[in-house]
């Protein structure tokens, strides 16, 4: 999906998410057994396929709007919701424009998302029914409670996968320390993570639509995914190649999210998206440039990691060096050199001792 055509939808669901004045508003239609058409927006474009209705001009609320809705006309409201500007509106969008919908007001809806790309909602009065259109989506609003299950289900999984994604990072870890990381280890680690992310997202998009009623949805999400974007933009800092991190690790996070879902799990696929020449050996030996270890060590700011590795990698190099030797980089004092040194030791240490425990 075109990243523009959907934070324009979230945006407008996020209008009439519970909790939001809007919703309140849409919720008093229905329960007052009425339908309704709401373009939200007043600019030119809205201005000019209206016809007849009146000028109101009037700070929002929801029970003006619900008592606006009685009348059948349009009510059209400013692009922030924070106003309503017209009622009882006549709109005549392009009746060329293409709708798949039958009913007059949805055929209406749609026509005018499509040929001005403002959000419009239309209420149907015989099912019950809340539909969003912006440019040429749709989406009905589901209830609350189907919303909150699928979120829940979707926090399990991402629970597993969160387990599993610990594994197979501080796996990787010990083997990086020891200098016998290789592509197999670092490839399904992307791939957990990549997993991780979308599973996130998906249950994101949930959380627009939940409005205030996805409070608690949301604090698990937070904690389950916390550290695992960071760690991912290090990942691919030591790994992916030199000429596709020219400005930052974007490119390359975004080839691995255009990948489909059995395409990420092809390692051949993801070797490309890191830039890395083809091999047919999985267990082929690859070495780090030290970004996520010393991402893990606190108080190192990022541009002072930056110019660690970039005068001391890779990791090997920068495990052997000593305080002084970390001294010379500009933004290390001695001090700082120090806790450097041993803060690598310590993770070093720590990584190697979990792996012979766990085996």
């Amino acid at each position: 999906m075109d990243p523009r055509r959907d934070r324009a939808l979230l945006s407008a669901l996020a209008q009439v998410a519970p909790g939001s004045p809007l919703r309140e508003g849409i919720n008093r239609i229905l329960q007052s057994g009425r339908g309704g058409l709401i373009v939200i927006g007043d600019g030119p474009e809205v201005l000019n396929i209206c016809s007849g209705g009146f000028l109101l001009d009037a700070a929002f609320t929801p029970q003006r709007m619900a008592e606006l809705a009685k009348m059948d006309g349009a009510i059209i409201l400013a692009a922030d919701g924070s106003r309503i500007a017209r009622a009882n509106v006549h709109l005549v969008p392009n009746p060329n424009v293409a709708t798949a919908e039958t009913g007059t007001r949805h055929r209406t809806a749609e026509r005018v998302a499509r040929s001005l790309n403002v959000p419009v909602v239309s209420v149907s009065e015989s099912r019950k029914v809340i539909q969003v259109y912006v440019g040429d989506q749709s989406r009905p609003l589901e209830p609350v409670s189907r919303l909150l299950d699928r979120s829940n289900q979707a926090l399990h999984t991402l629970e597993r996968y969160r387990l599993r994604w610990d594994e197979v990072s501080r796996g990787l870890s010990a083997l990086e320390v020891e200098d016998f990381a290789t592509r197999a280890e670092v490839i399904e680690l992307l791939q957990r993570t990549e997993m991780v992310l979308r599973i996130a997202a998906e249950i994101d998009r949930n959380l627009v639509e939940l409005g205030s009623d996805g409070r608690l949805v949301r604090l698990q999400l937070d904690e389950l995914v916390g550290g695992v974007e960071e760690d991912h933009r290090a990942v691919l800092r030591d790994y992916a190649a030199d000429e596709l991190l020219v400005g930052g690790t974007d490119a390359v996070a975004g080839a691995l999210r255009e990948l489909d879902d059995d395409e990420l799990f092809d390692d051949a696929a993801v070797t490309e998206a890191l830039g890395l020449a083809p091999s047919e050996d999985p267990d082929e030996a690859i070495e780090p440039r030290g970004h996520r270890m010393l991402r893990r060590l606190p108080r190192v700011p990022v541009a002072v990691a930056d110019a660690v590795v970039a005068t001391h990698g890779p990791l090997s190099n920068l495990l052997r060096a000593t305080p002084e030797e970390l001294a010379t980089v500009d933004g290390v004092d001695p001090a700082r050199a120090d806790a450097v040194k041993h803060g690598l030791a310590r993770l070093a240490e720590a990584s190697i001792l979990e792996r012979y425990q766990r085996s």
